[in-house]
Order: structure tokens, then C-alpha cells, then sequence
């Protein structure tokens, strides 16, 4: 898990990639739906296309994504509160959408973050 893309509170487990796997049948083998390992797996830049050895991230959480007006991936230096700002929403609000972070005073590069589309 060397991999910068691969993070604590991101992932549940990583998968490596076996001659005649492609996304659907990883996604049917964990259970979870397709799109949302495809967005768990922003370093591939083609879901159709993956090889033998590569690795996949098992997603720890599948936000609804039709409560996500957008799917923001943190970067270094990022924390809850500047991704809010960033996006013009209040911080408890971007709490409330993104449950899978157990502590918003924690996150990582290559985590992904939902921008909800209204508060509630």
C-alpha cells in the first residue's frame, strides 16, 4: 500500500488485479455497486481497461452520489474546514455529508469528499 493514492479511512482493503478480473466482477466479488468503485479508483484513467497486478481500492464507504453535487479528492494541506470555504458551504454541513470520516480533523490525500448538493 505504498501507492499515494491509497489512504487509511478510504479504503477497506486493496485488491490485486488477476488475469480475466475486470471492474464489474471486482465490484460483484465486494458487493459493491460498479460506479462507486469506479470512483473509489480515480488512478484509472479507463475502467475498462486493467491489468493483471494492478491495485484496486476496496472503498471503505460508497457515498450516495446523487446527494453529491461533486466528488472532491483531498489534496495535501487540505482539512474539512478549507474544503467548506473552498466550496462556499458550511462546515458542519460538509460533515454531516461525508459520514465515513470518523474524524473530520483527520483526512488524508486521495480520500474522496462528497460537496453535498443542499445542507440538511
Amino acid at each position: 500500500m505504498s501507492d499515494p493514492q491509497y489512504y487509511p479511512g478510504h479504503c477497506r482493503t486493496t485488491y490485486i488485479v488477476r488475469p480475466g478480473d475486470s471492474m464489474w466482477t471486482i465490484a460483484n466479488m465486494f458487493g459493491i455497486p460498479l460506479d462507486c468503485l469506479i470512483r473509489a479508483n480515480p488512478q484509472i484513467p479507463n475502467p475498462n481497461l486493467i491489468y493483471p497486478g494492478q491495485q484496486i481500492c476496496i472503498p471503505a464507504y460508497c457515498p450516495p452520489e446523487r446527494h453529491c453535487r461533486e466528488m472532491y479528492i483531498v489534496r495535501p494541506g487540505d482539512s474539512m474546514w478549507t474544503i467548506a470555504n473552498m466550496y462556499g458551504i458550511p462546515l458542519d454541513c460538509l460533515i454531516r455529508a461525508n459520514p465515513q470520516i470518523p474524524n473530520p480533523n483527520l483526512i488524508y490525500p486521495g480520500q474522496q469528499i462528497c460537496i453535498p448538493h443542499h445542507c440538511w
